[in-house]
């Protein structure tokens, strides 16, 4: 078990979090870990520890002391997750063509179903539905947490007057809902070393904002609310012995409480092991894999994204990130018993200072789910 904390951010209005593509009338509903990683970095910088901090993640090299998921939406106390893809759609129960629920067409849901999926359970059809703005599976009934909106905007210029209208796509959240996110410790000592200070910045991230259209007031929160506890207990309960006969409560811990896609192109050769001594590990966080890892891509269930930006820096900001492949969040890999990940420096040919994408891996083991 290692330390961990949930962090839940309540956005006092539009968040924006760019997609792969880069389009600026698309949104993507998850702040991305290498997101949050980068914007805690900042944040940081600006208290001082900037140095100490990457010698401890991105250029540890027994691996990130500290490590982030990506910030998924919750709603109420109801936390929503990407699901595992091994245990996703979910299999048994009506045939595909009578389901009344389009299982297949939900991104998110709640936590508390994992553990019941993974102990074979089939969700009840008649409890469910999928909120088809939010792509959230809810209990029948509840409304999403968030919608996706277009907002405009017009640049004017001063001389000329001439102005540029163009929308921007932001995410808008329901009262009650938000966001959250968990945050790894290698050790007790890491804790006690980085807990407070990465807190102090995600309090400051909460009132200068996150993502994109920082400017116009994007991207900003209330106070964070955080909760101690262990990892992997406080995000995978064990399931339940009989099928529920309601939705489960799936709650966010709160403050008082072989896949047809290619390997990622910096994949290590996979060890040679039998199926007894691997491990499927359930990705909350984007993973650009370590040579240490050694995952059998011939096993498993994940899924490969591209990820690009633009710098944001005292040195320089606006010149493009060279792109990475990354392993997505809710894939499933299978290699040892842990897995470590690796930070990758992006930065464009001739940048002052490294631009680190964050890799590490937090994931959640899944017992029973390495097949030989």
């Amino acid at each position: 078990m290692n330390p961990g904390l949930v962090v839940k951010l309540r956005p006092t209005g539009p968040w924006r979090s760019g997609p792969d593509s880069g389009a600026r009338n698309r949104v993507d509903p998850i702040y991305h870990s290498d997101s949050l990683y980068a914007a805690v970095t900042a944040a940081l910088a600006r208290l001082g520890h900037l140095d100490e901090w990457l010698e401890e993640t991105a250029r540890n090299p027994l691996g990130a002391a500290v490590r982030f998921s990506s910030c998924f939406p919750f709603l109420d106390d109801v936390g929503f997750v990407v699901p595992p893809r091994s245990i996703w759609p979910p299999l048994g129960g009506s045939p595909v063509a009578a389901s009344k629920v389009r299982w297949k067409s939900a991104r998110f849901i709640p936590l508390g179903l994992v553990g019941a999926l993974l102990a074979g359970q089939v969700p009840e059809e008649e409890h469910w539905t999928v909120d088809g703005l939010s792509e959230c599976l809810l209990p029948a009934g509840r409304p999403g947490p968030f919608r996706t909106a277009l907002r405009g905007a017009a640049a004017v210029d001063r001389f000329s007057g001439a102005s540029d209208r163009h929308t921007t796509a932001c995410v808008e959240f329901r009262p009650g809902a938000g966001l959250w996110a968990v945050v790894w410790f290698a050790d007790e000592d890491a804790r006690e070393r980085w807990s407070g200070r990465v807190r102090s910045a995600l309090r400051l991230l909460a009132d200068s904002g996150f993502g994109g259209e920082r400017s116009r007031g994007w991207g900003r929160a209330e106070e964070p609310e955080f909760v101690e506890g262990w990892l992997p207990e406080m995000i995978l309960a064990a399931p339940a012995s009989a099928p529920p006969a309601a939705p489960p409560e799936g709650a966010v811990p709160q403050p008082v409480e072989g896949t047809g896609e290619p390997a990622p192109e910096s994949a290590a050769p996979a060890a040679q092991a039998p199926a007894s001594a691997l491990t499927a590990h359930w990705l909350l966080s984007l993973f650009t894999p370590a040579a240490e890892d050694a995952v059998d891509w011939r096993r498993g269930n994940y899924s490969v994204v591209t990820r690009g930006g633009r710098v944001d820096s005292p040195a320089g900001s606006g010149a493009l990130k060279k792109q990475l492949q990354m392993v997505a969040e809710g894939s499933v890999v299978v290699a040892g018993e842990h897995i470590r990940g690796v930070a990758t420096d992006v930065a464009p040919d001739d940048f002052p200072h490294p631009v680190f994408r964050m890799g590490s891996a937090l994931a959640i083991p899944l017992p029973g789910q390495v097949t030989p």
